[in-house]
């Protein structure tokens, strides 16, 4: 074999070794499909309340769904109790699940969610005032503009789709053809950091660059035993 040819069949087995370690050492991609699926997503307006059955503020009692009044717990017109999902407003995005029943009159005007007062003082960056069962340092707002995800449907009765006035009696029908599911969204393209070259590669690379400098007479046994390192 003359030398020309020795070489470049020494580079093509090079070439091809490094690729394919190279392939096999790529960083994997994240599932897209991880997170929970998103059943149905929209805007609306958010009012707030708290409802700990002490009386105050227009206090109505125990929420529906007999849990306790915590953070997270939200109310809506028409959706399932113990629907799951999340609110998102100026970019902060906070979890949510209907466990009462409400907002009422207002819902006929379009405030299609009523979340707790812990949870609307984080989304607006105010202070929840556990005297007055209000939201402090947000201007006395007491509705915003928020997008929502629901992500899991409660079991019993109410509507599985978008919601509709607590007066239209949809929160006591049970609901078995529910909203279908929006597409998901394309991933978007993530750039992946080229996988170091692994000590293998980096021994055949070296024997190749030797051959061609005179320094070392490659064999192919020689190459052989590289690629087993």
């Amino acid at each position: 074999m003359s030398a020309c040819l020795g070489l470049r069949s020494l580079a093509l087995i090079t070439a091809s070794t490094v690729g394919a370690l190279t392939i096999a050492g790529t960083a994997a991609h994240a599932d897209p499909n991880t997170e929970d699926r998103v059943l149905l997503k929209g805007s609306t307006t958010a009012s707030y309340f708290w409802d700990d059955s002490s009386g105050r503020a227009g206090d109505t009692g125990l929420p529906a769904s007999g849990k306790p009044m915590q953070k997270g717990l939200a109310a809506s017109p028409s959706w399932p109790l113990m629907t799951e999902g999340y609110a998102i407003y100026k970019g902060k995005k906070l979890p949510f699940f209907v466990g009462d029943r409400g907002p009422g009159a207002p819902s006929s005007s379009g405030v299609m969610l009523d979340l707790d007062a812990k949870t609307f003082a984080e989304l607006t960056g105010g202070t929840f005032n556990s005297d007055t069962l209000g939201v402090d340092g947000i201007g006395g707002e007491g509705h915003i503009k928020v997008d929502y995800v629901i992500t899991k449907w409660g079991k019993g009765p109410g509507k599985k789709n978008y919601p509709v006035a607590f007066s239209t009696g949809a929160w006591a029908e049970q609901d078995d053809n529910p909203a279908e599911p929006p597409a998901p969204e394309p991933a978007a393209a993530q750039d992946v950091p080229a996988p170091p070259v692994s000590k293998t590669a980096a021994a055949i690379v070296a024997g190749a660059v030797a051959v061609a400098g005179g320094s070392l007479a490659l064999t192919s046994d020689r190459v052989r035993s590289l690629i087993k390192l």
